[in-house]
């Protein structure tokens, strides 16, 4: 039997998880599988490592091509376009791409343990890719959330809006901002952290370093926090569904 490859592309990709993430799974279950990074700049070179990858059955993608790819793939699922991201692709045996998006599931599956019944707005910090999953993941939880952003820009809030009273009606606090992550592990968001409680829950979608800033200045006042590292795992998981369907 052939050897199945899978892969991730982006730019750039450094360390990779997901190629760490999947050899271990090859190696421990003996799939006779393969998982390559492809660093590509320009997201149309998606269709030459299509082309010139034989047994390619599935992709991930990261930054910064997420929404770049779209216009190359056959369909998208309901989350995907819902979303407007996609980061799985099926390689169908016909040469068709089919677009998934699993953060959204590995977001909630690993947030909702964490929810407690005061827990019903939330805040989201940055407004980029990944906090287009996290408002999508917040809704299908039955939260409702607020953007916040450091450029002043209609229907979201900056950092100097950010009151003693906004704060305390708003206990979830979810990090999609890079803000924190290494090397830069001296910096964090610039929330008035002393307004946090023991009823707050600070989310970091950072895994690199497993605490951050944020999180640690979060813990100090009471909060729960939790760092991105098994939202991770699950939408890998979740991945290897997608292929498999």
């Amino acid at each position: 039997m052939d050897k199945e490859i899978y892969g991730l592309i982006g730019y750039p990709l450094g360390h990779s998880f997901s190629r760490a993430f999947f050899t271990e799974k090859f190696q421990r279950e003996g799939i006779n599988a393969e998982y390559r990074n492809f660093e590509i700049p320009d997201a149309h070179s998606l269709l030459d490592i299509v082309r010139d990858t034989p047994g390619l059955r599935g992709l991930n993608c990261t930054i910064p091509h997420k929404q770049a790819i779209i216009p190359m793939l056959s369909s998208l699922s309901p989350a995907a376009r819902q979303i407007g991201a996609v980061n799985v692709i099926k390689v169908c045996p016909d040469g068709k791409l089919l677009g998934y998006n699993s953060d959204v599931i590995g977001f909630t599956d690993s947030l909702r343990p964490l929810l407690k019944p005061h827990h019903r707005h939330a805040l989201i910090l940055g407004t980029g890719g990944a906090s287009r999953a996290v408002r999508v993941g917040l809704s299908r939880l039955g939260l409702e959330w607020t953007l916040v952003s450091r450029t002043p820009k209609e229907g979201q809030l900056t950092y100097s809006d950010l009151t003693p009273q906004l704060m305390s009606q708003h206990e979830v606090i979810v990090n999609c901002s890079p803000v924190g992550m290494f090397p830069h592990t001296d910096e964090c968001p610039g929330l008035p952290y002393q307004s946090l409680t023991p009823d707050h829950l600070l989310y970091d979608l950072v895994y690199n370093p497993t605490e951050t800033l944020f999180m640690r200045l979060g813990a100090q006042q009471g909060a729960q926090v939790k760092n991105g590292l098994e939202m991770l795992h699950l939408q890998a998981l979740a991945s290897w569904d997608f292929w498999h369907s």
